[in-house]
């Protein structure tokens, strides 16, 4: 049985779907599986169960990247096509079975518009799949027996970029004598050009304290990374979702984008916004996505901190439970 599952570009859509992924292979255990993707997004299924291999599709102009998917699929006989993109591909080839995205309902979150895309109810989580090496080394990277306070101080987009200068103030909160993870080591973590954007952050953090990988691990050595720590606070970003992907207690600071649609799903999940609304923000006078700056000005490090403890707490009678 052959699939082709023709995802997102960007990483936080992308991970979004693994679920359904996940449940397909779940449903079909011989099933051989082919991904289409982004190239920034394919390293988080590159050892998926089943993968026969992922496609990259570099943005080309006038669309040319469906011709080049269709060109790379059109000689296979596929059983499922799953298609998140609503694609001209998805029209052209041929499948016995075919899950098609259309237009996501405004009242629901992403993940359960993929699941109605697949006639999966309750829609499966969001998952990501490791091997030895990446579990190899994120051990090797990160103090053993203490629990461990990560930060994603990045985001896609200046608008959704909290200050890094809070994260530094949160940081130092959270891991004080009274705080909710004394001492503990913090993780920073971000892509490698978004080393601009964490730049206020390390060097405000102690540096026998600070544990730097920015621009230094992959996107599943980072969810290996993450899986050891205690705690999560990040933008939204797809290391948000990787976050929350990976199990822990994960804290999703929203302003400029809607937490009802890309608030982080996982087990133990949280959001805190800004005093002002999505709404609010982009309708807001002098607005401009291309030169606006951050908008998450309103969203204070108390704020945060309230959050954090409050989801931690949670956490924790999770675990006794």
């Amino acid at each position: 049985m052959n699939a082709l599952f023709v995802t997102y570009s960007r990483i936080g859509d992308a991970v979004l779907s693994t679920g359904i992924l996940g449940e397909l292979i779940r449903n079909h255990p011989e099933v051989r599986v082919t991904v289409a993707c982004g190239p920034i997004a394919s390293p988080l299924f590159s050892v998926a169960p089943n993968l026969i291999k992922v496609i990259e599709m570099p943005k080309k102009k006038a669309s040319l990247h469906w011709l080049d998917l269709w060109w790379q699929c059109a000689a296979v006989h596929w059983d499922i096509l799953v298609d998140l993109r609503n694609s001209p591909v998805s029209r052209l080839l041929r499948a016995r079975k075919k899950y098609i995205g259309g237009t996501a309902d405004p009242s629901r979150h992403r993940v359960e518009h993929l699941g109605a895309i697949m006639d999966m109810s309750p829609p499966p989580s969001p998952r990501l799949w490791l091997n030895d090496c990446h579990r190899y080394v994120a051990r090797k990277l990160l103090p053993e027996n203490r629990p461990i306070l990560a930060l994603g101080p990045v985001a896609n987009w200046i608008g959704k970029q909290w200050d890094g200068k809070k994260f530094a103030e949160l940081a130092k909160r959270l891991t004080s004598l009274s705080g909710i993870l004394q001492d503990a080591p913090v993780v920073v973590l971000g892509g490698p050009n978004e080393r601009d954007q964490t730049e206020a952050v390390t060097q405000l953090i102690p540096s026998d304290q600070r544990v730097d990988l920015v621009g230094k691990i992959d996107l599943l050595t980072a969810c290996a990374v993450l899986r050891q720590c205690a705690l999560f606070v990040g933008n939204d970003s797809g290391l948000m979702h990787i976050a929350a992907a990976s199990g822990i207690a994960t804290l999703g600071l929203f302003g400029p984008s809607r937490e009802e649609h890309y608030a982080p799903w996982g087990p133990c999940s949280a959001v805190v916004r800004t005093k002002l609304n999505y709404g609010e923000l982009v309708g807001g006078p002098g607005y401009n996505h291309l030169t606006t700056g951050s908008l998450m000005g309103s969203l204070t490090v108390d704020d945060v901190e309230v959050a954090a403890n409050k989801l931690w707490r949670q956490a924790m009678r999770e675990q006794v439970a």
